[in-house]
């Protein structure tokens, strides 16, 4: 069962916190974590991209020519593909990218993730994170107690809106609830900073549904 420490926000240690092994001890499966980012970043694309096709251009309704005679090849519309300012062949339409992903694999790859964080050092646990108003000053000044440097991910349980609003205007630092934890966020971040109460939260969703992999 792996060990971190526990830290205040004054960046000193105050003790020690024990992980779940089953989401932040396994061994990282890597093409697992690549086939989640592929779906997320897929997820994201908006997928508003359009063309017209010949149909949809404006203009073109008269033949160009007669058929026969002109000793021109035969047209009936000037907004054929073939025409400049036609239609086009098999352009892109607007189209939804997401695709559905297997639960297990998301929770494998999630899981992948943390106990790759754990691994290589990456994750800073904090018995707590709050304020009592937004103030980005204090925010930095926990960043820079914690000797966290940019990119970094702040993670509280229910993505505290004090502590939202004081870390989303620094460079690099990006803040999430306990049930917002991602993939890509994850990987995306350098250091993960997270509460005590947030990885309690983070283990009770997966109780029961985590299972040991094989090395």
């Amino acid at each position: 069962m792996p060990k971190v420490a526990l830290y205040n926000t004054k960046g000193e240690e105050i003790g020690e916190i024990k992980l779940n092994d089953e989401i932040f001890g396994i061994e990282p499966n890597e093409a697992v974590v690549h086939e989640a980012l592929v779906m997320q970043l897929a997820s994201l694309r908006r997928g508003t991209h359009s063309v017209k096709s010949r149909s949809e251009v404006r203009g073109g309704g008269r033949k160009p020519w007669r058929q026969k005679g002109t000793g021109r090849a035969r047209a009936g519309t000037s907004r054929s593909p073939l025409w400049r300012k036609g239609g086009i062949i098999f352009g892109p339409k607007p189209r939804d990218y997401s695709y559905h992903f297997p639960r297990k694999k998301a929770r494998l790859a999630l899981r992948s993730v943390l106990s790759a964080k754990v691994r290589d050092g990456e994750i800073i646990v904090l018995d707590q994170l709050t304020f009592g108003e937004p103030k980005t000053g204090q925010m930095v000044e926990v960043l820079g107690n914690l000797k966290v440097e940019p990119k970094a991910l702040v993670v509280t349980l229910n993505n505290d809106a004090n502590v939202a609003k004081s870390a989303r205007n620094i460079p690099g630092v990006k803040p999430l609830g306990a049930d917002g934890i991602n993939v890509y966020d994850l990987v995306n971040h350098d250091k993960l900073l997270i509460t005590k109460d947030a990885v309690a939260r983070i283990e009770e969703v997966f109780a029961g549904c985590a299972t040991p992999t094989k090395s």
